[in-house]
């Protein structure tokens, strides 16, 4: 069974078509670049798979679940890092992964073994008492995907998830989650417009003006094109 499958979807904000007849799918334990220009339409995507924007055309599924018919059984699989941070910085790290808990219906045991798992795994233990908002963007991001994955998803969306960070934090939260996906077998969309965060060996798929005109390995991409990544990437979005 994939981990996310969409068929057909489109979508549009008045006469102007954001994404049109968008078609791919993911495989468990797969970590795949979404790349694209900005304006591509990624971030409407993200919002049509998160359901904040409910769907026009097409079908998406999570794990088998129809995002459109089975929401709740289709979200309960996903885990999600928006592009802006969506913690309470008021709370204290362990307090906002608890109430994400609560809200996913964990039981208390169930909630405590999975957080103190997850503050280990982050290495955020010494950190969990401490506002959100005395950390800096890289632990902040941390905290967001120990958040994510404490109902244990199958699907990780990340949108943007290094915006803002300095090179040092972008490329260990790239590589923290690619451990994650190997670890954990858990499909992976990296929705991005920074090619050094893209690897040869990554599936990618390129979103320009609402479609999908590539779906390769980005080696693939790279090694037919003058200039890499980056004049196959300049080519087909030109």
């Amino acid at each position: 069974m994939s981990a996310l499958d969409l068929a057909g979807v489109g979508f549009a904000y008045g006469p102007r078509r954001a994404l049109d007849q968008v078609d791919f799918r993911l495989e468990p334990g797969s970590f795949t670049a979404l790349l694209g220009p900005n304006g591509a339409g990624k971030s409407t995507l993200i919002a049509l798979l998160t359901r904040l924007y409910d769907l026009q055309q097409g079908e998406i599924s999570v794990c088998g679940h129809s995002l459109r018919r089975e929401p709740r059984a289709a979200l309960a699989r996903l885990g999600v890092v928006f592009q802006q941070s969506t913690l309470d910085l008021d709370l204290s790290v362990e307090q906002n992964l608890r109430y994400h808990a609560a809200l996913h219906g964990l039981p208390g045991s169930v909630a405590t073994q999975r957080i103190e798992r997850e503050l280990e795994r982050q290495q955020l233990g010494p950190r969990r008492r401490d506002k959100v908002r005395l950390l800096n963007g890289g632990h902040r991001r941390r905290v967001e995907i120990a958040r994510a994955l404490l109902h244990e998803p199958r699907l990780l969306l990340l949108d943007e998830a290094s915006s803002g960070l300095d090179p040092a934090s972008r490329d260990g939260l790239n590589r923290h989650v690619r451990q994650l996906c190997r670890d954990r077998g858990m499909a992976v969309l990296w929705t991005t417009h920074l090619l050094d965060e893209v690897q040869a060996e990554d599936r990618l798929l390129l979103l320009h003006q609402g479609r999908i005109i590539a779906n390769d390995r980005a080696g693939s991409l790279g090694e037919h094109n003058e200039g890499g990544l980056a004049g196959a990437f300049e080519r087909l979005t030109a």
